[in-house]
């Protein structure tokens, strides 16, 4: 035998072993795009398909030839944006929604968190009955919810009014000073419950081996939950806060509910309501570049947190 056809034999084993180990890559590599490729193609046509439908006509008008003319969409540019960050009624929606935001996501947060920490604290036969008690207004179908509210700020229905009126307190949930604050009261019964078992999900995941050695050490309850169990379940906060300020910009069904009881609620009350009038006068471009808007806004003041958030958490 030649040395060239002993080499060969001998790279022979080496060739098979790397053909296999291609073949087996490019099944594992098929296999998980196979299971990626039903949400991603969800996901592309759901979801960034119509964003950049939405941002495309976001770039157009609509003109007409003379009074009555037939309209016409046309290129515009940046006119729809320059319209609406001229809009007053627009910005003071925003302005309305970050300071809802300001005051409820803190005091709903704190709720979660209490109610979370109570819930780890509590002997094993009453966890179920008390978190499902904490669920059940987030199992509530949101419209429901706000139309019951409404029953309860209404002037001749609510049992609450009666009961302050008994005691000769006079106050008027609906009015122009106080219905943001029924609102942010609607949206912290809603979704309290709905933090608290992302919290409580996180706490019982802590090793409960940490607890015992903090016994050991001598701490307490108190201690327990502000220097163990607080900064462990730092991310579940982060990830609730989150949720939160997105779900601030998109406030919407709870004012549009309220807005048959209350007149103080406008048809451009939140930045939602002003995006949904837009679209319902078949403004649609118009309605684009809001909803638009309100995804930039979304998202900056989003990542905006997280970024704070990890600076503190690194300090």
């Amino acid at each position: 035998m030649s040395t060239s056809d002993a080499v060969v034999d001998a790279a022979a084993p080496r060739v098979r072993s790397t053909r296999r180990r291609g073949r087996r890559f490019s099944r594992r590599n098929l296999s998980i795009i196979g299971f990626l490729a039903p949400f991603t193609i969800l996901f592309v046509l759901l979801y960034l398909v119509p964003i950049g439908y939405a941002l495309y006509k976001s770039f157009f008008i609509i003109k007409r030839k003379g009074a009555f003319g037939s309209p016409n969409e046309v290129f515009g540019g940046l006119d729809n944006y320059s319209r609406a960050i001229e809009d007053t009624e627009f910005l003071k929606s925003i302005g309305r929604v970050l300071l809802f935001g300001i005051v409820q996501v803190p005091v709903m947060l704190i709720l979660a968190l209490v109610f979370a920490l109570l819930l780890d604290s509590i002997f094993g036969r009453f966890k179920r009955f008390f978190r499902l008690a904490f669920f059940v207004p987030y199992a509530v179908p949101v419209v429901i919810g706000a139309i019951l509210w409404a029953f309860l700020y209404s002037p001749g229905l609510s049992p609450i009014l009666d009961g302050l009126g008994a005691i000769n307190i006079s106050i008027n949930f609906l009015g122009e000073g106080t219905v943001l604050w029924s609102i942010a009261n609607i949206v912290t019964w809603t979704y309290t419950g709905y933090n608290m078992l992302i919290i409580f999900s996180a706490l019982q995941a802590i090793d409960s081996s940490i607890y015992e050695a903090a016994r050991i050490d001598g701490a307490n309850e108190w201690k327990m939950a502000w220097q163990i169990k607080i900064p462990i379940i730092r991310p579940a906060l982060i990830l609730t806060a989150v949720f939160s300020i997105i779900g601030t910009l998109q406030l919407f069904t709870e004012a549009q509910v309220l807005r048959d009881s209350a007149t103080s609620i406008t048809s451009q009350y939140t930045p939602n309501l002003v995006a949904f009038t837009a679209a319902s006068a078949n403004n649609f471009n118009y309605a684009a570049a809001l909803a638009f808007i309100l995804a930039v806004a979304t998202a900056v003041l989003s990542f905006g947190f997280l970024k704070l958030a990890d600076r503190k958490g690194g300090e």
